[in-house]
C-alpha cells in the first residue's frame, strides 16, 4: 500500500534510509573477506533484496504500479526514466544490479578490488568504499522513489478510493 500522506511518505523514507545503512554495514563487512568476488556477490544479493523492498515501501513495486490508473502510471514511467538509478517498477535481476553498480560506482569499485590486497589498510579502504557505494545507490533510489511517490500523492490525494467505470 502506498503512502497516503506526506507524513507517511517521510516515515517511509526514514525507514528505508535506516534499512540501507544497516545493509551497507553488511556490505562493508563482506569487503573484508579476502576471497575474490565475495564482496560483489554480497552487494548484488543485498541490492536484489533491498531495491524491491524500497519500491514496495513507497507503493512503487511492479504489482503496485500495475494497479494505478493510466494517468498515474504515466507519472511513474516518465518520472522514473529521468532518474539515475532507474529501478522503479522493474523486475530486479542480478545483471541489472551489476550494470547499476558499474554505472554509478565503477571507479570506486575498481579501487576497492585493487586496495583489498594491500595488507590492513587495503581492507579498511575496500570496506569503506563498499559501504559508501551501497549506501549511495540505496539512498539515491530512496530519493527517486520519494520524488515519484510525492508526485503521485499530489496528483491523486485519495489513493485508497477505487473508481470503477
Amino acid at each position: 500500500m502506498r503512502p497516503t500522506t506526506l507524513a507517511e511518505l517521510d516515515q517511509a523514507r526514514q525507514h528505508c534510509k535506516s534499512m540501507v545503512s544497516r545493509r551497507a554495514l553488511v556490505s562493508a563487512a563482506a569487503a573484508v573477506v579476502p576471497i575474490p568476488g565475495v564482496d560483489v556477490s554480497t552487494d548484488v544479493a543485498i541490492l536484489l533484496q533491498l531495491i524491491p523492498t524500497i519500491n514496495e515501501q513507497f507503493g512503487l513495486s511492479a504489482a503496485q504500479i500495475n494497479e494505478l490508473s493510466p494517468e498515474l502510471k504515466k507519472i511513474v514511467i516518465v518520472g522514473g526514466a529521468n532518474f539515475g538509478v532507474g529501478l522503479l517498477g522493474k523486475i530486479i535481476t542480478p545483471q541489472l544490479i551489476l550494470q547499476l553498480l558499474q554505472r554509478l560506482g565503477f571507479k570506486k569499485l575498481a579501487g576497492k578490488y585493487v586496495s583489498k590486497y594491500i595488507p590492513v589498510v587495503g581492507t579498511v579502504i575496500a570496506s569503506s568504499i563498499s559501504y559508501a557505494v551501497l549506501r549511495r545507490v540505496g539512498n539515491q533510489h530512496i530519493e527517486e522513489c520519494y520524488q515519484i511517490a510525492k508526485q503521485l500523492l499530489e496528483a491523486d490525494p485519495a489513493p485508497n478510493v477505487i473508481i470503477t467505470a
